[in-house]
C-alpha cells in the first residue's frame, strides 16, 4: 500500500471508552523518553511518544471531549503542558504543550501503547533524556543525554 492510500491507525485507551483515529497514518517522528516525567506517567523506565499533528484532533469534536480529563501541569521551561486520558480506565491517551504566549504547539504527542498497529522499532528510534535513565540501551541506537540538537523546545 502506497503512503497517500495508508490510513490512520486507531487510538484506544485500555478499557476502549475512548477512541478516535491518528490525524494521518504515520507520525512525525516516534520516540523513547527516559525522563521522570515520562517515568512518573507511565509507571515504567520510559514513555513512547508519537508526535502528530495537532490539525485533524484540535479542536476535539465535543463526544471525545466529553469523555476525557484533562491533567494540566508547568513545564521546566515555563511553557505548560495539557494531558489527556480516559475518564473511565485513567489511561493517559495523549499531551499537548502550550507555549509562554498561550498558543499551542502544532503537534500532539499520542501514547505509543494505545496506538493499534503502530509500528515499533525500539532500535531505530531515538531514545531521549538518557541522562536520567535506568536502564541501559545498547551504544548502537541513537540516544541523547537531553533533546537531539534539531528538537528545538524553546
Amino acid at each position: 500500500m502506497a503512503d497517500s492510500d495508508a490510513k490512520p491507525l486507531t487510538v484506544r485507551c485500555q478499557c476502549g471508552y475512548v477512541s478516535f483515529p491518528t490525524p494521518t497514518a504515520k507520525p512525525i517522528t516516534l520516540f523513547f523518553c527516559h525522563c521522570t516525567e515520562c517515568q512518573k506517567q507511565t509507571s515504567s523506565v520510559f514513555g513512547t511518544s508519537a508526535i502528530y499533528t495537532s490539525e485533524g484532533l484540535f479542536p476535539l469534536e465535543p463526544d471525545l471531549e466529553s469523555r476525557m480529563g484533562v491533567y494540566h501541569r508547568e513545564t521546566e521551561k515555563g511553557r505548560s503542558m495539557d494531558c489527556y486520558f480516559c475518564s473511565k480506565c485513567g489511561s493517559r491517551m495523549f499531551h499537548r504543550i502550550i507555549n509562554t504566549d498561550g498558543t499551542p504547539r502544532p503537534t500532539v504527542s499520542i501514547k505509543g501503547g494505545c496506538i493499534e498497529g503502530l509500528e515499533w522499532n525500539v532500535a531505530k528510534n531515538m531514545h531521549i533524556f538518557m541522562r536520567s535513565a535506568v536502564m541501559e540501551i545498547p551504544a548502537e541506537w541513537e540516544q541523547y543525554d537531553a533533546l537531539p540538537p534539531w528538537m528545538k523546545m524553546d
